[in-house]
């Protein structure tokens, strides 16, 4: 499994809920039909930052995923409310566990 985290920095005040609402209506969808895709994340940290993680398969569907990512920005008109190009961390995964949930 590949991973990639994007980190934003000095996104406009004020403009968190409408991200949020941005990326579950229109990026989601997109992620979410890419080959290999196995999850994604995205974190309101406070004071203007917001990171998302994705997970993926292989190391060339996270690499589209930033791909899709960058052009969502254009494509939505957010250069304003994400003012600098993110800062990104890719990489194989090589230690992860999640819980098992039991059904009752």
């Amino acid at each position: 499994m590949f991973a990639t985290i994007r980190r934003y920095e000095a996104i406009e005040q004020g403009r968190t809920d409408e991200l949020v609402k941005k990326a579950d209506e229109t990026l989601l969808p997109s992620l979410s039909e890419l080959p290999g895709f196995s999850g994604y994340y995205l974190i309101e940290a406070g004071n203007g930052v917001m990171s998302s993680i994705g997970c993926f398969d292989t190391k060339a569907q996270a690499d589209e995923s930033t791909h899709i990512a960058s052009n969502w920005v254009r494509e939505q008109k957010l250069e304003t409310a994400l003012p600098n190009p993110p800062k990104i961390t890719s990489g194989e995964v090589v230690l992860h566990k999640t819980r098992e949930l039991v059904q009752a």
